[in-house]
């Protein structure tokens, strides 16, 4: 089953007072990367958390934005720096005592210095913050998953709709295709009769020769096969468990490849339009399977 590199989920996890929040989204890309956006208490999981995405992910850009709160009831805890409070304590001191001002220090002046008076640091419980984070990541991880693959499930629906319609068209250009030997016999007999004026008299062996070797260059016959041959294993690499992008691709470059002889050797407009309308739909193909892991 074939799975889209394009998708987003989120996610809440909360356990005892810590409650973590998870965004993912992916994108397109030829590689597996990622860009993961985490609190600094929370840089440790780093590693952890590239391995659970890649238990479901070979390729693909994933960026990952985590938030973390402690909702705990504990008041905020405040510490005061004493070296710094006395050092600028002495500072107005002296600037008082230089000046000879009468104004008395005031407790006013000694906050007024930054970083006087800091928040204590809460000690967070490490391993109850990995299981949130990583309970809210698995979660996250198995929703993209899952619509990873309702969105590939789309894409396979439209790419066998349209490997169909590419199927069904290679018989009507394979008969066009047939009358390219006709089409040149009549145009050598048109040539021949304006350098001529004995038309009738032309050699019908020769005539034959000629058009058979007009015929050997425009024919397509071994391209319709290998096209055949193309379809069948895109539909193959379609059904197929593994991560198929990249195969799939490959097959896209040649179909390209032999719809292109084909247009180069094509005897009539009407061929060439029958190439033309293939390979729009090729494109089209080509589009869908990008977005394919």
């Amino acid at each position: 089953m074939i799975k889209s590199m394009t998708a987003f989920a989120k996610a809440s996890h909360t356990k005892n007072c810590i409650t973590a929040d998870v965004t993912i989204r992916s994108y397109n890309s030829r590689h597996l990367d990622f860009a993961i956006h985490l609190p600094e208490v929370c840089q440790s999981f780093e590693e952890q958390i590239k391995k659970m995405i890649s238990k479901t992910h070979d390729r693909g850009r994933v960026e990952i934005r985590l938030n973390v709160a402690d909702e705990s009831q504990e008041p905020d805890l405040f510490e005061v720096d004493e070296v710094k409070a006395g050092g600028y304590y002495l500072a107005l001191k002296k600037v008082k005592d230089t000046l000879k001002l009468s104004s008395d220090i005031s407790l006013d002046n000694i906050l007024a210095a930054r970083n006087v008076i800091i928040p204590v640091q809460r000690q967070i419980d490490t391993d109850l913050l990995g299981e949130v984070v990583l309970a809210v990541i698995e979660t996250a991880a198995k929703e993209l998953d899952l619509m990873r693959r309702r969105e590939g499930e789309n894409l396979f629906q439209d790419l066998r709709s349209r490997m169909d319609y590419i199927e069904e068209n290679m018989e009507a250009l394979g008969k066009e295709a047939g009358k390219i030997p006709e089409i040149y016999r009549n145009r050598l007999r048109e040539r021949i009769a304006k350098l001529t004026t004995d038309a009738d008299g032309i050699d019908p062996v020769r005539l034959a020769q000629e058009v058979a070797v007009l015929s050997d260059k425009s024919d397509v016959s071994e391209e319709i096969v290998r096209l055949g041959s193309h379809i069948s294993l895109f539909r193959e690499v379609m059904d197929n468990d593994e991560s198929q992008g990249r195969k799939l691709n490959f097959l896209i470059q040649e179909f390209n490849r032999e719809f292109n002889t084909i247009g180069s050797k094509a005897g009539n407009a009407v061929l060439s339009h029958m190439v033309v309308d293939l390979k729009s739909e090729l494109e089209k193909i080509r589009e869908q399977v990008q977005n394919i892991e």
